[in-house]
């Protein structure tokens, strides 16, 4: 304690001794640069809505409306719409059942069932239709479709509803109990409200996630506006066709993240008051522990189980020969572009998250929203906009390592950007200024101070941008070079081929590869709850 006393007042010494000029310098920081370098990120970000716009333009009015005011247009909205309408509800439904049964109930295994609640996450939404068309053969259309989604995708709300449960403050539905509410009374008047917030973001997430999915879709034989666009392209390339259904998946995009908005509201859920919230209380399920165990149970054979199974199944009538060099070359392949794109989206997303956290005002909230935007967008748009204008203006980067890895560095960012700026924010600035005081420029202090400090949380957005590439399919099948196979584009060409035996194995290594992502989302919401 002495010696850190002792290291502060001779840092505050060096700092109150800088000369004026030194002292306005150590007030900036590096702020300049970094603008310039966050400000390029964020053009480059806006390329994908940019270039939709730029190409509605330019093929003029006449022909925006024939391709875009068309039946199949219509059909293609509708059957997207009524899958986000049917998905959502049933997906909230079954993530707050299973997150209140597992968070406020005396559950048996309340750990394990929270754990494989989130796993089907390792599952690829790809693979999980694979896994049930292989089961059942004749599931196709609307109802397959929204039967996989709901499995492969309620994790993304199970997870903010269940941290959400932890952090409530059990003394709220203790008043609302006294004043005579029963207990269910409690829950839609009391704890459903304050579970608003995390209801609209994981639905955000699905609702996105519904339409973008190609591959899941694809195999169930269900036409969304992804799948369409994905169609165009292969049949025609560059098609303004596909441009043009692109803009209308971007404007589905803009209208989801609108109503999410006006959901959610201005209400605040913060606890105020003396003291600490104490834990809540675990309801005792009594004779009703048996059958709520068959939900979580079921919930597991059904989303893991049943991939876990079909893939076992498929290995063992292959035998050893599936596991030939071509499965080891796609891993090799996809672990180095996911390292690449990973490490790549994380220097991006520095500049950002450093104005983020040292330079809040309205430019950093514009640049940092341009960063998050992208996001959004469907990952067949990012590519759609890049293949056109590699095509149009710059063809020598067409189909090449470095516009594949630029397109991963646009749809990722978000995630890169989310870890590195908290970390940064636990770097204290003043050790930025002191170093500056003792000799060092701005750009040293930040590389040799606060980016080692902010270490953990780069890793961290290097794994999760890692992980989301492994899965990633649409854009690597319209960006990837010629000869390059992920498991991914692998793993799609040979189920296009009806191979679901020699399929499995590049199945397997993405869950294998995915994994440690569900034990990473598990671990951080344990630690947003305080746990």
């Amino acid at each position: 304690m002495k010696a850190w006393a002792l290291l502060q007042d001779s840092t505050a010494e060096a700092f109150n001794g800088a000369w004026p000029a030194q002292k306005r310098a150590i007030a900036l920081l590096p702020r300049v640069p970094v603008v310039v370098l966050a400000t390029l990120v964020a053009l480059f970000s806006l390329v994908p809505l940019g270039f939709i716009a730029w190409v509605t333009y330019d093929v003029g009015w006449e022909t925006v409306k024939t391709l875009v005011f068309r039946p199949r247009i219509g059909e293609l909205i509708l059957s997207t719409v009524y899958l986000e309408i049917i998905t959502i509800p049933l997906s909230i439904a079954l993530a707050v059942g299973l997150a209140w049964l597992t968070e406020r109930t005396d559950i048996p295994g309340a750990r394990l069932w929270a754990w494989l609640a989130i796993t089907p996450l390792a599952v690829p939404a790809f693979v999980h239709s694979y896994a049930w068309v292989s089961l059942v053969p004749s599931m196709r259309g609307l109802s397959g479709g929204v039967f996989v989604a709901v499995l492969a995708y309620y994790p993304f709300l199970y997870l903010p509803v269940a941290a959400a449960l932890r952090r409530l403050d059990p003394a709220v539905e203790d008043a609302a109990a006294s004043l005579g509410l029963a207990p269910v009374a409690v829950f839609f008047r009391v704890v459903l409200p304050q579970l608003r917030l995390a209801i609209c973001g994981g639905s955000l997430l699905i609702g996105l996630h519904l339409l973008s999915e190609y591959g899941l879709f694809a195999m169930i034989r269900f036409d969304t506006l992804a799948t369409a666009i994905v169609d165009q392209f292969q049949s025609s390339y560059n098609s303004p066709a596909a441009n043009m259904i692109g803009g209308v998946l971007v404007t589905c995009c803009l209208f989801l993240l609108a109503l999410e908005v006006l959901v959610r509201g201005n209400e605040r859920y913060a606890r105020v008051g003396a003291g600490a919230a104490r834990p809540g209380d675990r309801r005792r399920l009594g004779r009703l522990a048996l059958p709520a165990l068959l939900v979580p149970a079921g919930l597991a054979l059904l989303t893991l189980g049943v991939p876990l199974l079909t893939l076992g199944r498929w290995l063992w009538i292959g035998g050893l020969d599936i596991w030939n060099n071509e499965v080891t070359g796609s891993v090799a392949q996809t672990i180095v572009l996911a390292l690449a794109g990973g490490i790549l989206a994380t220097i991006a997303a520095v500049p950002m998250a450093w104005l983020s956290v040292r330079a809040p005002g309205r430019l950093q909230r514009l640049l940092e929203a341009c960063h998050y935007y992208v996001g959004s967008l469907p990952g067949v748009v990012v590519a759609l906009a890049l293949v056109s204008i590699t095509v149009r203006f710059l063809l020598p980067l067409y189909q090449t390592f470095a516009m594949l890895l630029a397109g991963y560095v646009l749809m990722f960012l978000p995630r890169a950007m989310v870890g590195l700026r908290a970390s940064i924010a636990q770097a204290p600035v003043e050790l930025e200024r002191a170093a500056m005081a003792l000799g060092r420029t701005p750009g040293q202090a930040l590389r040799q101070i606060t980016l080692r400090l902010a270490a953990p949380g780069a890793a961290a957005g290097v794994a999760l941008v890692a992980l989301g590439i492994t899965n990633e399919l649409t854009a690597t099948l319209m960006l990837a070079p010629n000869g390059v196979e992920t498991l991914a584009t692998r793993f799609w060409s040979l189920t296009s081929e009806i191979d679901y035996v020699a399929a499995a194995p590049y199945a397997v290594m993405m869950v294998v590869l995915s994994l440690p992502l569900t034990l990473l989302l598990h671990a951080q919401s344990k630690r947003t709850a305080g746990q």
